[in-house]
């Protein structure tokens, strides 16, 4: 079945037949009602320039733990130099190799020197006695070589029977310096010592000072067991005898086979009159004991004890006077 619709088409004013007419409403734009179906328009967006963003700077990592390593190297100077100079040290000491490092104390960064409470405190050889419990060191020890003979004889009623021998040895002899005479010696008004300040010491900057004292002069060996004689080096280079040796009677009433003992005492004795009355010998001696006295004061007893109080030693001197 096909159904026909016809629509009509109204015709004009045609509606006031049907539908009664709607008043006319006033149209005000704040108070306009929304269905559910109908979405507000949006605002468009504000402009907002693009952000610029801050690129951070990349520094390699060997870079920054080698800057800190260096700051931590310059905050702890000291304890890094002190630690450098002993492992040196012990390194060359291993190799046998002997080298005089310098002296370095050490010490923290909030360690700061301090000026010493009295400058005119006796240091020096004073505590050497308490330090390696002796007064009177023996210094300088000098080599030197010499000659000796030992002969025996022994007659034979009318005939005469010995037998000689000429060796040559070596001797080492030391002099012994009195570095601790006594506190007669270092009251102000013998003026044994001087102590001239040239800089006093602050907080973080060291003073400077030098000194300079008198000391007994080295003393020559005084008894024979001051002196050896070396067995090593020691050998014989001549040796004479009687007409009548090597014949039967000299030779079997002296035979000629000079004990070791006999012949060393006789040489320690020829070394002590070398050592104590030979100018070549006692010459040497002395200064050799003067010059190794001075720099074990100046390195072992004055240098750390000002170092302690806050000053460096910069001019130190000993006078040799006769006690």
């Amino acid at each position: 079945m096909v159904r026909i619709v016809i629509q009509r088409t109204a015709r004009p004013g045609a509606e006031a037949d049907y539908e009664p007419a709607q008043p006319t409403q006033p149209y005000y734009p704040g108070t306009t009602q929304l269905d559910q179906h109908t979405l507000p328009l949006a605002d468009p967006p504000r402009y907002q320039p693009p952000r610029r963003r801050h690129r951070r700077l990349w520094v390699p990592r060997w870079v920054r733990w080698t800057a800190l390593l260096v700051l931590i190297g310059l905050v702890f100077r000291r304890a890094v130099a002190w630690a450098v100079l002993a492992a040196l040290s012990a390194a060359l000491h291993l190799v046998g190799v002997s080298v005089n490092l310098p002296h370095l104390k050490f010490g923290w960064p909030w360690q700061s020197i301090t000026a010493g409470t009295s400058t005119n405190t006796l240091v020096g050889p004073l505590v050497l006695q308490k330090i390696e419990g002796i007064s009177r060191p023996a210094l300088g020890t000098e080599n030197f070589n010499f000659v000796f003979t030992h002969m025996v004889s022994k007659n034979i009623g009318p005939w005469p029977c010995w037998y000689s021998g000429t060796f040559a040895a070596v001797g080492h002899a030391s002099a012994t310096v009195d570095l601790n005479p006594g506190p007669s010696w270092w009251k102000s008004s013998a003026g044994h010592y001087q102590l001239r300040v040239l800089r006093a010491a602050a907080p973080g900057t060291p003073g400077r000072l030098t000194i300079a004292m008198a000391l007994p002069l080295p003393q020559l060996p005084q008894s024979v067991h001051d002196v050896t004689v070396d067995n090593t080096l020691s050998k014989p280079i001549s040796t004479d005898h009687s007409w009548t040796y090597p014949g039967l009677g000299c030779g079997v009433l002296i035979q000629p086979q000079f004990a070791q003992s006999v012949l060393y005492a006789q040489a320690q004795t020829v070394a002590f009159q070398q050592a104590t009355q030979l100018a070549s010998v006692t010459k040497p001696l002395i200064s050799a004991a003067e010059t190794e006295a001075t720099t074990m004061i100046r390195d072992n007893f004055l240098q750390p004890t000002l170092n302690a109080l806050g000053y460096i030693l910069t001019q130190f001197t000993i006078r040799w006077v006769s006690q």
